[in-house]
């Protein structure tokens, strides 16, 4: 099974890329992840994409289009979720029919607030929704304080990566159940 790994940060020490780091280290057997990075894609503009998809975004299209099931790694800035997360739904909502339609995602996010990243969650399954794409019902990880768990790009909590690990096995059980 390969689930794509998207982290909605460009930061290079980001808090949601070593969540995603640390997801590739804990998956269960069987199970690759892939981390597809977001840096190249241009900000949707239609007049672009009336000339064609560029070649970032017929990547990002494409890696979507080949994996099992999406695994996003959410920020939250200011209460919400990041520009170049949405940014990256917005190219991959589009076409018929969206790359998006069906494909199941699971989300977890960590931010040095308290309550991880709550809200920007919310705000991207409601995207999500919008877009016919599916998410699993138990999706929710929410990592608060990550600047304790998480040092220099690698988580270092033991807790934390317990927890992952198990959130993951989990995962994997519902897309096999659901027979993606």
């Amino acid at each position: 099974m390969k689930l794509l790994g998207v982290s909605g940060s460009l930061r290079a020490a980001s808090f949601n890329t070593a969540l995603l780091r640390a997801a590739q280290e804990c998956a269960p057997e069987g199970v690759t992840i892939e981390i597809f990075g977001l840096h190249d894609l241009p900000l949707f503009n239609q007049d672009v994409e009336d000339q064609g998809d560029p070649a970032p975004v017929i990547a990002w299209k494409e890696a979507i289009r080949s994996s099992d099931a999406l695994l996003l790694a959410c920020p939250e800035y200011n209460g919400g979720v990041t520009g170049v997360l949405k940014n990256a739904i917005d190219w991959a909502s589009r076409g018929a029919p969206s790359v998006l339609q069906g494909k199941t995602a699971c989300i977890l996010g960590a931010s040095p607030g308290v309550t991880g990243t709550v809200r920007a969650q919310d705000a991207l399954r409601q995207s999500l929704r919008k877009v016919s794409a599916e998410y699993w019902p138990l999706s929710e990880m929410l990592v608060g304080q990550a600047h304790t768990k998480i040092e220099n790009g690698q988580v270092i909590d033991e807790k934390t990566l317990a927890y992952l690990g198990r959130h993951l096995t989990a995962f994997i059980e519902h897309l096999r159940v659901e027979g993606k």
